[in-house]
C-alpha cells in the first residue's frame, strides 16, 4: 500500500510564532505554580504526576471524538514503536514533578538546565552516534560549573537537596533518551499523512502512553498510603481545593506542551531549545517570588552561568558544516 506524502510546508507568520511562544511561556509558568501548590497540599507526588496526564487525555479524546481534530490512525506496529518514547516521557514528567515537590521549583529548574549534558552523552553512547561540534561540547563546561556554583551556599559549602537533584537528573536523562529515540519515529509518523500524526496528535498519543506507564509507579510507590495521604490533605485544605489544583495544573501541562510541540514543528529544534532555555529564567523568578524561595548570590550567579551555557549550547550544537570549496 502506498502512503500519502505530507503537504508542503507553508510560510508561517511572525504573529503566529510570537503568539505560540507567549502561550507556551504563560502555560509553563502557570503549570509550575499550580503544580507546586498541589504538591505542597498532597503528599502523593507520583499520583499527582499521573493525574495531570489524565487531564490531557480527556482533552485529546474529546477533540478526537467530536471531530474537532482528526484522530490518529495508528496500527499495532506504530504504537509499539511509540511505547519506549512514552515511557521516557513519563519518567521525564514524573522526575520534574517530584523534583519540584521535594525541593524548590527554582532549584529543579537550575538542575534541569543541565539537560544538554545528558543529551550530549546519550547522543554519543546511543546509536546512531550524534557527534556535536567541539564548540558545543565546550559550552557544557559553564553549564556544569554554573549548576555547581548554584549549589554552593555562602558559609556552608556545597548544600543541595539530594532528592530534588536526583529526581531532576532522572528527568534530564529521560528527556535526553526520549529525544534520541523519538526523533526518527515521530518524523516517520508525521511524514505519512494517512497516520494523522501532526505535532498535536504526536503529543496526544505520547501523553496516553505516558499515563499508562505511570500507573505501576503510583501503585508501587504510593498504593499503600494514597488513601491516607488524600484524607490528610482533604482535612487540611479540602477536597475541592486539591482537585482544583490538580485539574488546573494538568490543563496547563497539556496546554503548554501542545504549544511547544506546535512551535517546534514550525521552527525546528534549535530555535525551540533556545527559547526553552529563556523560559527557565521566567519560571525561576516567578517561583522564587510566589513560594518565597531563597536566592542567594551564588545561586543567582550560578543559574545565570548555567542558563547562558545552555543557550550557547543550543546555538552551537547544530552548527552548519563548512561549505565545500568549488573547484576552479
Amino acid at each position: 500500500m502506498s502512503t500519502k506524502s505530507a503537504p508542503p510546508a507553508k510560510e508561517v507568520s511572525t504573529v503566529k510564532l510570537v503568539t505560540l511562544v507567549g502561550l507556551w511561556y504563560a502555560g509553563n509558568t502557570l503549570y509550575n505554580v499550580y503544580n507546586k501548590t498541589a504538591a505542597n497540599q498532597l503528599n502523593a507526588h507520583w499520583f499527582l504526576a499521573s493525574s495531570q496526564l489524565v487531564v490531557g487525555i480527556v482533552i485529546s479524546m474529546t477533540m478526537w471524538l467530536t471531530g474537532a481534530r482528526k484522530a490518529p490512525n495508528l496500527n499495532a506496529e506504530d504504537i509499539a514503536k511509540c511505547i519506549p518514547i512514552g515511557l521516557f516521557a513519563c519518567l521525564a514528567h514524573c522526575g520534574t514533578v517530584l523534583a519540584s515537590a521535594v525541593g524548590a521549583v527554582s532549584f529543579a529548574q537550575i538542575v534541569k538546565a543541565c539537560e544538554p549534558v545528558f543529551a550530549a552523552v546519550v547522543g554519543v553512547l546511543v546509536p546512531p552516534m550524534d557527534v556535536k561540534p567541539i564548540l558545543a561540547y565546550l559550552m557544557l563546561l559553564p553549564i556544569v560549573g554554573g549548576v555547581g556554583l548554584a549549589c554552593v551556599k555562602e558559609g556552608k559549602g556545597v548544600d543541595i537537596n539530594v532528592q530534588a537533584f536526583l529526581f531532576a537528573s532522572l528527568a534530564n536523562a529521560a528527556a535526553a533518551l526520549k529525544g534520541k529515540l523519538g526523533s526518527s519515529v515521530t518524523k516517520t509518523l508525521k511524514g505519512d499523512a494517512s497516520k494523522n500524526m501532526d505535532a498535536a496528535n504526536v503529543y496526544g498519543v505520547m501523553n496516553i502512553i505516558s499515563f499508562i506507564c505511570t500507573v505501576p509507579f503510583v501503585v508501587f510507590n504510593e498504593g499503600a498510603t494514597l488513601k491516607e495521604d488524600w484524607a490528610a490533605a482533604v482535612e487540611q485544605v479540602g477536597a475541592q481545593e486539591i482537585a482544583k489544583n490538580i485539574l488546573v495544573s494538568g490543563f496547563f501541562f497539556y496546554f503548554y506542551n501542545e504549544c511547544a510541540f506546535a512551535f517546534t514543528a514550525l521552527v525546528g529544534s534549535v530555535t525551540s531549545s533556545v527559547l526553552n532555555t529563556a523560559k527557565r529564567v521566567i519560571i525561576i523568578v516567578v517561583s522564587s517570588v510566589m513560594f518565597q524561595e531563597a536566592m542567594e548570590r551564588n545561586t543567582v550567579i550560578g543559574s545565570a552561568i548555567a542558563i547562558c551555557g545552555t543557550f550557547a549550547y543550543s546555538l552551537t550544537s547544530k552548527a552548519p558544516a563548512a561549505p565545500k570549496k568549488k573547484e576552479a
